[in-house]
């Protein structure tokens, strides 16, 4: 199947491949039992995973610098790697153990270019399965779609899990006026944007905090802990703010417990307004959530396969030397969704009439 018909990397293709910014994308999957090696590879060879273009072309690079994708026969056994034997000692227990294995993936097993930009790593020991998938494959809507494919209803095991699809309110643009004023306003923000940021990095820099790493941070080794949320509590967090998303909620758990970390382990008192900055993905599509993949695969369609993404000031990247316990930071986050829970829920009880007594 090797055409040597080369198609060109997307912009945002192209950005996840340089050296600076490199993503590989980690995806964990907990399961009941270990799995049958054979029939994985039976599963993978007749999916959508071997049959989409991007997921069965090699990264090549022309003599002029620019990057291509390249179809090609694929090997689906050059893509499985069974890892039979416990990754950490036998002590450890198995979120530890996939945690460590994780935090050891992101500096020291890059995804090769002789086959294409993707792995499924099979820890049968602990009952997982790790799946890579490089960044330029896609964002995280496209290749969470793709994956669904793969999976079957529990109530019914031949038939493929669909994602339903959402209802969403026809947005009146009000003609041609608001339109040309929206493109105006748009072009406005953006070259604000663009000022802002040009300033800020050539004139403002973070001070310096106990969660910032120095030259060559990014090959420093990792570690990596777990917080856990219930979404229950995430959404009556959000039911007490007006307007509020889960996002607004998982920004708020993340500033309180980044502030409580730094107020904890500071060897200096934490001054007010310390700001870090950082960059988070932001989904772009017109329909938010996981998406049909015949939907993404459609040229016409507004949800189209690829990276559809903005940037916030968020997230931080953090190395072992920088955090050694990253469990008491996942604390932290932990304990201020709580927190917000609770005042949430303070918000809600109407106070009390004063009863006579007698």
């Amino acid at each position: 199947m090797d055409t040597q018909s080369n198609e060109p990397l997307t912009p945002a293709g192209r950005l996840f491949v340089q050296p600076a910014t490199e993503l590989i994308i980690n995806c964990a999957l907990g399961i009941d039992c270990p799995v049958a090696v054979e029939t994985a590879r039976w599963v993978i060879s007749g999916s959508l995973l071997v049959k989409h273009p991007r997921f069965t072309s090699l990264l090549v690079t022309d003599k002029h610098g620019r990057e291509h994708w390249r179809r090609v026969e694929i090997e689906v056994d050059r893509h499985i790697i069974l890892v039979p034997d416990p990754v950490s000692d036998e002590d450890v227990e198995d979120e530890v153990a996939v945690n460590d294995y994780l935090a050891n993936l992101t500096v020291s097993c890059p995804l090769t270019t002789d086959k294409p930009l993707w792995e499924i790593h099979i820890l049968n020991a602990h009952k997982c399965v790790v799946m890579r998938f490089h960044h330029a494959l896609g964002d995280g809507v496209s290749l969470l779609s793709l994956l669904l494919t793969m999976c079957r209803r529990v109530s019914d095991g031949e038939k493929i899990q669909i994602v339903e699809p959402k209802s969403s309110s026809v947005r009146n643009n009000g003609g041609v006026i608001n339109k040309v004023w929206m493109v105006l306003k748009m072009l406005w923000l953006t070259l604000v944007y663009m000022l802002e940021f040009c300033m800020r990095c050539l004139c403002v820099r973070d001070k310096e905090t106990v969660v910032r790493g120095g030259p060559g941070v990014e090959l420093w080794p990792r570690k990596m802990a777990t917080a856990k949320f219930k979404l229950d509590d995430m959404k009556t967090v959000k039911g007490a703010v007006v307007n509020a998303t889960i996002n607004d909620v998982l920004f708020g758990v993340i500033s309180s417990g980044l502030s409580r970390y730094l107020e904890n382990h500071s060897t200096k008192p934490l001054r007010d307004g310390v700001q870090i900055t950082g960059a988070a993905m932001v989904n772009l599509r017109k329909s938010a959530g996981l998406q049909e993949t015949t939907e993404l695969m459609n040229k016409k369609s507004g949800s189209r396969w690829g990276n559809k993404f903005g940037k916030a000031d968020m997230q931080i990247l953090v190395a072992k030397d920088i955090i050694p316990h990253p469990e008491i930071l996942a604390k932290y986050f932990e304990d201020a969704l709580l927190e917000m829970k609770e005042a949430a829920l303070a918000a809600k009880v109407p106070a009390k009439s004063p009863q006579n007594s007698g």
